[in-house]
């Protein structure tokens, strides 16, 4: 019985693929010119149309707010103080003289 059913099956598929299946053909499609029409001369140039109307002024924006005051920094300190100078002897250095070349 299982193989009656597959034995019928690929039958009937090769049955109905044997089957002669009618060719169509396309009807032939004739082309018919169409007349394009061809623009002519320019003619003359119109008059000058009206000048248009001025837009309105636009409003005044509104001032900002003032920025507020930074804060005071804090004092340097002080520097110590130096000591008073010394008298003494005064040296007078006296460069040599350069050689000649």
């Amino acid at each position: 019985m299982k193989y009656s059913i597959i034995f019928s099956a690929v039958l009937l598929t090769l049955g109905l693929s044997a089957c002669e299946k009618p060719t169509v053909v396309a009807p032939a499609v004739v082309a018919v010119p169409v007349q394009v029409p061809v623009p002519g001369p320019a003619g003359p140039a119109g008059a000058t149309g009206p000048s248009g109307s001025t837009g309105s002024t636009g409003s005044v924006g509104a001032t900002g707010d003032a920025g507020a005051s930074g804060a005071t920094g804090q004092t340097g300190s002080t520097g110590a103080a130096g000591e008073p100078g010394k008298t003494g002897d005064t040296v007078i250095v006296i460069p040599p003289a350069q050689q000649a070349r």
